[in-house]
């Protein structure tokens, strides 16, 4: 079975694996087998986990239900090393609450699976609970770009997400650090954070948005403004381009959509593509893939 064959089958196979975990207790299915218990000091953290914060309070008030009704779901783990523990795959929230709780013997899925997988799931569950922060979310995609080559198609079908939710995500990652650290806190909001990948001082707009509670949609607004070009400055650079140059621009702009500048240097030079959206970059990213 080929590699991509495989990612297919495991995108539709994932909740198989993982089964019915932490949902609300209104929801919840019946309580999936575990194939055992184990020492809960035999079960070890994984240091890949995408997810990176756990909050205060919700341990808590975890590790107080786990005290009066027990572990509900088992923690999915596979074998560790040759010392005989189990790194955990999915469910270190329940491990780090058990743990809290005083418990000594851990219910556990076990299974036998590669990084990758191992990602996958771990990915996957998360996020289809909502427990990554939006900066999280994106380093774990990020980890199975780098580590294990996927394409963002690939992505957006394995954890069931579309593609276009992909690209804005792994896009946080070009954010500076202060408005990252912002995303992880919960001060911004991922789709405001968007907005600030193309502003010109997305640090100084971040703040903006926070002080003065702009809605996605002004923040938007905002972050294009700065760039556009005045008249006077399209009419000056295109006064300076030969025919062949302005045609060129023409026909490509035609295709794409989008106003399309070509700049020669000494050496080489550069074809610059202006968006005015983010739907309007999705838009190109899929004609050019086609």
């Amino acid at each position: 079975m080929s590699e991509e064959t495989g990612k297919r089958r495991l995108g539709r196979g994932l909740a198989a694996l993982i089964g019915e975990i932490d949902r609300p207790a209104e929801q919840q299915a019946p309580k999936a087998r575990a194939d055992g218990v184990v020492p809960i000091e035999m079960v070890v953290a994984n240091p890949r986990n995408p997810r990176r914060t756990f909050g205060e309070n919700d341990l808590t008030d975890l590790a107080q239900s786990i005290r009066e009704h027990g572990v509900v779901q088992p923690v999915i783990v596979r074998p560790g090393r040759m010392d005989g523990t189990y790194e955990i795959i999915a469910g270190e929230r329940r491990w780090r609450a058990a743990q809290r709780a005083g418990i000594t013997q851990l219910p556990v899925l076990i299974r036998e699976v590669d990084d990758r997988v191992a990602l996958e799931l771990a990915i996957v569950e998360n996020v289809q609970r909502a427990d990554l922060n939006p900066v999280e979310e994106a380093m774990g995609y990020q980890q199975l770009i780098d580590e294990h080559s996927y394409t963002q198609a690939d992505l957006g079908q394995v954890i069931g997400k579309s593609r276009s939710h992909v690209a804005n995500t792994l896009r946080l990652l070009k954010l500076p650090t202060i408005i990252q650290d912002m995303l992880t806190s919960g001060t911004l909001s991922a789709g405001h954070a968007r907005t600030l990948v193309t502003a010109a001082d997305p640090s100084g707009l971040a703040k903006r948005i926070v002080e003065e509670g702009l809605s996605v949609r002004q923040a938007e607004a905002l972050a294009q403004a700065p760039k556009t070009e005045t008249p006077a400055q399209t009419r000056a650079n295109d006064n300076a381009k030969d025919a062949d140059t302005l045609a060129l621009e023409k026909l490509l702009s035609d295709q794409t959509g989008l106003r399309v500048t070509i700049l020669h240097k000494e050496k080489g030079g550069e074809i610059k593509i202006a968006y005015r959206s983010l739907d309007q970059l999705d838009e190109l990213c899929r004609r050019l893939q086609a």
